[in-house]
């Protein structure tokens, strides 16, 4: 056997753009590599704080997104994503500046789960940030016209921690959050099928928002891992 050259770094197929944040990052968050059940690599776009990224559409960091991609793909990553719902924006252009596929945002699965549900039902959203959740950055996901939107602006916890980037979370404050966003939004629109999770901050409370629904969550989890499996397929005896 000859081994190939040509990467830095071999094993992590998945390349990870963060946020330059401190909140805390528990298992299930994406920015915890214990979530992942393969190698990634991450690199922070210094300056993209969450407040600037969720509140003001990453105003002025588009150039950093690239440099950073283009970084991790020297590294040896197969494929790009990032750790905000609202990067969408900067899909069609980190897609243009890399020579790998980029998925920059769990948004990109809504139009993909309305295919397979049920019909008469339809999938949701549940974002941190339904107020600046923009036409631009759903349109940039391809997701469809009218999609119900849920948020957990309304919160005493999740929200303001994650945007406020503290450096504590109170887990259970940010779970009750995340579940009664949800129920909300099931609540509101009955032919509900299936919950998008925007934020990947949202995962580990993605079994409990479940639970409570009884409808599928799909999250930044459940599209990376889909993602990476077409990077590199399982190999089979």
């Amino acid at each position: 056997m000859i081994a190939q050259g040509g990467k830095s770094i071999y094993g992590a197929s998945v390349g990870i753009l963060m946020l330059d944040a401190q909140f805390p990052r528990i298992p299930g968050d994406m920015g915890n590599a214990q979530t992942w059940p393969f190698p990634v690599l991450y690199r922070v776009v210094r300056d993209a704080s969450p407040d600037l990224v969720v509140l003001h559409r990453a105003e002025g960091m588009l150039g950093a997104f690239i440099d950073a991609a283009r970084d991790l793909v020297k590294d040896g990553v197969d494929g790009i994503t990032t750790n905000c719902g609202f990067l969408s924006l900067f899909q069609k252009e980190l897609s243009e500046a890399v020579s790998v596929p980029v998925a920059t945002s769990s948004l990109m699965q809504v139009e993909m789960v309305n295919r397979i549900l049920p019909a008469g039902k339809r999938a949701g959203v549940l974002t941190i940030s339904a107020s600046t959740l923009t036409k631009d950055h759903l349109t940039s996901a391809h997701v469809p016209d009218g999609t119900p939107i849920g948020t957990t602006e309304d919160g005493s916890e999740f929200t303001s921690a994650i945007l406020g980037n503290r450096l504590t979370l109170d887990v259970d404050k940010a779970r009750v959050d995340n579940v009664e966003a949800a129920l909300a939004l099931q609540s509101g629109n009955p032919d509900l099928g299936a919950i998008v999770l925007e934020c990947t901050n949202m995962c580990p409370y993605a079994l409990d928002i479940q639970k409570a629904t009884g409808l599928p969550v799909f999250s930044i989890v459940t599209f990376i891992n889909w993602f990476q499996a077409g990077l590199i397929p399982p190999a089979y005896p």
